[in-house]
């Protein structure tokens, strides 16, 4: 297998890479290659009896009168020992060598989950979510085959050529060296075949696309709801539609290139008899023991295919080797990304105020700025709002918080202390937020509000349930708050998962709240119930209250406008109403969107004139009458 040599301080490529992963559970690893090799030596024993054998039955052919029928079942008990010890020699080979696999697999999870962690949130929704589900479920579950099966298996086959050439040659040098010429020819023959870098990068592009299709793939699931109201097939979602068609264009061809080195090594290994044949023909015509080199070209004969076995093993080694190294390369490249710099600050800040100091801020390295040259402070105890129009930055401040990206320019401070500078446990325990999308997992209700605070009691749990008005609706689920979301149907509506999103900030109860679109979800009938938690749960807290509802942030301490992410306009709801800007145009089409009834359609006005209990006038009609 072709492969980069690592230099001294570069991470590891390639076989060498596999065995640092294999080697992470040594002692079983080590072990368990021990045995295999030993099984692979026992495997040889049956070969060597059946050579005897043959030498037994040609000696005293045709009077098998003379047989010696003890050394003949001694050999047969010699064979049937090296199958046994075989199967007992692998089989423990195999049970250790799956010990160091899931070891390491479990070892490789939690490190992957925790490294992803720990990368900024731009990543993930840049990469999705389909790759990092293929890479953690696909990618690492395939080191599981390379170091339980195929690495012993490896050994096998690299031991086994030696052992075998070891045999032919104990033999009989020259069908030795006959078998020998096959075997070197089948392997010219393949790597003319192979393709060398050509067959790599088809692997390469061939995991690119199969990952590329695993995402599109989640996408659209995902989006299903809106397929299927829309009436469209996977070949309209023109992601899936593209990913399928490159997936194909690359899958082809490397299966295609596959095939063609498989069949070839394949082929010219069975046709060693063409070297072995002719030998045997020449030896024989020339030979006084003709007993002896009877009892010899029928060993090599049936021994033959068995090399032809051994050696595709080799091969079928390497082949999964190179598959395994491209999942393993496409592993390293993601844990390889530079995580956010951890803080060290570990110490709870003074106060709670959340200074932004000419902070800027883009998406990508070269994009444009999202956040331009952005100050202002939001006092603790205070309820600062956020408005503005859609695409403006505001859920960018928000999530600048809790450092879900890092800004490029300027600081942001709680309490005097950088977000960055701060750990990040002690960060999290400083921040709560409801967002606009909130995800719940398939546990009990108990436990996705609990998520707020692990040690929460139930007791604590119930009533912050009841704080954001989800305790009647949890109660009449099968099993209450012990109830799997997800599972057996239990599904919950967008304003009901919005509360329970409310219930874990409750229980979280952290100095530093952030709203987004906190109520997006609620039905009128909700809304005011929801609106009462949630100014219970900000009392004393430092608020980031982002809203498209103008009406639930009129009582904001003050309110920040931000506008194609620059900070246009600050003050108190009756100070912008009073002044020209973006916020008073913003509060006059809000009042105006609450005046807004439906129009009734011309051609219904032609048909009723003013007819209708209520209209006296065609004008009053427009209204909605």
């Amino acid at each position: 297998m072709a492969k980069k040599k690592s230099q001294p301080g570069e991470p590891k490529q390639g076989l060498s890479r596999l065995m640092e992963l294999a080697m992470t559970k040594k002692a079983p690893m080590v072990s368990g290659i021990i045995l295999s090799v030993l099984a692979t030596v026992a495997s040889f024993v049956p070969y060597l009896a059946i050579y005897f054998v043959i030498r037994e039955i040609v000696g005293v052919y045709p009077d098998f009168n003379d047989l010696n029928v003890t050394a003949v079942l001694g050999y047969g008990a010699l064979a049937l020992g090296g199958v046994l010890v075989n199967v007992l020699l692998y089989t423990a080979s195999v049970a250790l060598s799956h010990l160091a696999a899931y070891g390491t697999l479990y070892e490789l999870k939690i490190s992957f989950v925790s490294h992803i962690t720990k990368l900024p949130l731009g990543y993930h929704l840049n990469t999705g979510s389909g790759k990092l589900r293929k890479i953690m479920d696909d990618n690492i579950e395939s080191l599981e085959g390379f170091i339980a099966h195929d690495l012993p298996n490896m050994v096998s086959a690299f031991v086994s050529p030696v052992v075998m050439l070891v045999l032919l040659f104990a033999v009989d040098w020259r069908f030795g060296l006959a078998t020998l010429l096959g075997i070197i020819v089948a392997f010219v023959l393949y790597g003319a075949t192979s393709g060398g870098n050509t067959t790599q990068q088809l692997m390469t592009d061939y995991q690119a696309s199969l990952e590329n299709m695993s995402n599109a793939s989640v996408e659209y699931i995902r989006g299903i709801s809106v397929v299927k109201a829309f009436r469209q097939t996977a070949f309209s979602f023109k992601r899936l539609y593209d990913s399928i068609k490159n997936y194909t264009a690359t899958v082809i061809p490397y299966s295609l290139s596959q095939e063609l080195m498989t069949a070839t090594l394949t082929a010219a290994l069975n046709a060693i008899y063409l070297f072995l044949i002719p030998i045997g023909i020449l030896v024989g015509s020339h030979t006084q023991d003709y007993q002896s080199f009877a009892a010899t070209f029928i060993f090599y004969l049936i021994f033959v295919p068995a090399v032809a076995a051994i050696l595709m093993k080799v091969i079928y080694a390497m082949v999964n080797t190179m598959q395994i190294s491209g999942s393993v390369a496409r592993l390293d490249q993601i844990m390889t990304e530079p995580e956010m710099k951890e803080g060290t600050y570990t110490e709870k800040p003074e106060n709670y105020d959340i200074v932004f100091e000419n902070v800027t801020f883009s998406y990508t390295k070269d994009g444009p700025a999202a956040l331009k040259d952005i100050s202002f402070t939001a006092r603790q105890g205070e309820v600062t709002a956020i408005v503005g129009p859609s695409g403006g930055g505001k859920s960018t401040i928000a999530n600048l918080i809790p450092r879900f990206y890092d800004v490029e320019q300027g600081a942001i401070k709680i309490g005097g202390i950088d977000v960055r500078d701060m750990e990040s446990a002690a960060l999290m325990e400083t921040v709560s937020f409801v967002f606009q999308d909130n995800f719940l997992f398939k546990q009990s209700i108990m436990d996705n509000i609990r998520m707020g605070r692990p040690d929460a009691t139930e007791d604590e749990v119930i009533a912050a349930a009841k704080a954001a008005r989800c305790d009647d609706f949890i109660s009449e689920l099968p099993n209450g708050y012990q109830t799997i979301f997800g599972k057996e149907g239990v599904k919950l509506s967008g304003g009901q998962i919005q509360r329970i999103a409310i219930a874990r900030a409750i229980v979280k109860n952290a100095p530093v709240l952030v709203l987004d679109e906190a109520t997006s979800f609620s039905d009128p009938e909700n809304e005011h119930l929801i609106q009462q938690a949630l100014n219970e749960l900000m009392k004393g807290k430092t608020v980031i209250m982002i809203a498209h509802r103008l009406s639930t942030i009129r009582n904001a301490n003050q309110i920040l406008v931000i506008d194609s992410g620059e900070l246009v306009q600050t003050g108190t709801h009756e100070d912008l109403v009073q002044q020209p800007g973006k916020y008073l145009t913003l509060w006059e089409n809000y009042t105006q969107a609450l005046r807004w009834k439906m129009a009734r359609p011309v051609a219904e006005e032609a048909k009723h004139p003013a007819g209708i209990p209520g209209c006296h006038s065609a004008e009053s009609m427009k209204g909605g009458c």
